[in-house]
């Protein structure tokens, strides 16, 4: 059999290691070949591809990125190439297709095993937003990354008496800002899942100063925004991928702070650093465990399904389950960081 592998969205820790264990399993264990799609779909659509096999995957598992590269693609073009998928899938000479990524990826893997390709997915985020899995790699990383950088702002705040504002990624789930935050100690989550009232973080913050405390730290994702009415904010724009980006929560609410408190504050966006570097050892365990069971399903003929973490198993589920909608921050998990706060 020959088996098709690529990345597709953004990158995050964990992508190499799942190439190497899917490499692996499927070479030693099946004797298949392995053919690299380069850039994502857009590598399928344009035919550019390499086998990979054992020279090609070795030092792979604590690297960071994807040697495949990765692209995002206009969904106009996913539709067009959907039509043409059984003529894609044979010009590469493949039998089925390993695709690694988040809701973007999943959607078009959906169409493309409609269409007749056969797909097995693998569960890419660093927001950990996919649904039907109770995690997946590259959000360990993401949120140990995150919660050092509080680890560190603390003593540059406390030396000045600084609010610090720490922005993570998280568009429309917030599990980043939540375990890193709680993590950290932050003073402050702010959440997609929640609005937030300026006033009440304003008088959280006036009250801790009056316990004698001299400096905090308020942890934002991207996406968490104000209650109606009480803080104007740039909704941002949707890209031609169909992704919103964010006008700035970080340096606006640290603005709005300084304005109501008197008291110098700081935005401190993260960005692309919570997706870079090697993975953390949870990350790499996972990916590789996701690697073996892709092509096992692949194998299995389990065409539609996705490798998720189900407890401490890996199980297939339908790759229609993990697009229904995205998995958010449930109201137990708000009450539980309120608490420690």
């Amino acid at each position: 059999m020959r088996i098709g592998v690529l990345t597709s969205g953004g990158d995050c820790p964990g992508l190499n290691a799942v190439i190497r264990s899917v490499v692996h399993r499927a070479v030693d264990v099946h004797g298949d070949e392995v053919v690299g799609i380069e850039d994502g779909y857009l590598g399928l659509i344009e035919q550019r591809s390499r086998p990979l096999d054992h020279d090609d995957v070795q030092g792979l598992l604590t690297r960071g990125g994807t040697i495949l590269g990765s692209s995002r693609v206009e969904p106009a073009r996913i539709r067009r190439a959907v039509a043409e998928a059984p003529a894609l899938a044979a010009a590469l000479g493949i039998d089925a297709l390993i695709a690694i990524g988040g809701d973007g990826t999943f959607a078009a893997a959906q169409l493309f095993c409609e269409a007749g390709l056969p797909v097995v997915g693998v569960p890419k985020t660093i927001d950990n937003d996919v649904n039907a899995t109770d995690t997946s790699f590259g959000f360990d990383t993401a949120v140990s990354v995150a919660t050092e950088a509080i680890d560190r702002l603390k003593t540059t705040a406390e030396s000045h008496q600084r609010v610090m504002v720490v922005e993570v990624m998280g568009r429309e789930a917030g599990w980043i800002a939540l375990e890193a935050g709680t993590a950290g100690g932050a003073h402050g989550i702010l959440l997609p899942e929640k609005p937030f009232d300026i006033e009440s973080v304003c008088v959280m913050i006036e009250e801790r100063f009056a316990r004698g405390k001299k400096f905090a730290i308020v942890v934002a994702a991207e996406g968490a925004r104000p209650a109606p009415g009480t803080l104007r904010l740039d909704p941002g724009v949707v890209d031609r991928y169909g992704h919103r980006r964010y006008g700035g929560i970080g340096t606006r609410l640290a603005q709005e702070l300084e304005h109501w408190l008197g008291k110098e504050s700081r935005p401190v966006i993260l960005g692309h650093i919570q997706r870079g570097g090697p993975p953390t050892a949870r990350d790499r365990v996972l990916a590789t465990r996701f690697g073996w069971h892709a092509v096992e399903a692949v194998h299995k003929g389990a065409s539609g399904y996705f490798t998720a973490l189900r407890g401490t198993l890996v199980e297939l589920m339908p790759i229609a389950d993990a697009i229904a909608e995205p998995k958010t921050v449930p109201r137990q998990r708000l009450l539980e960081a309120e608490a420690v706060l």
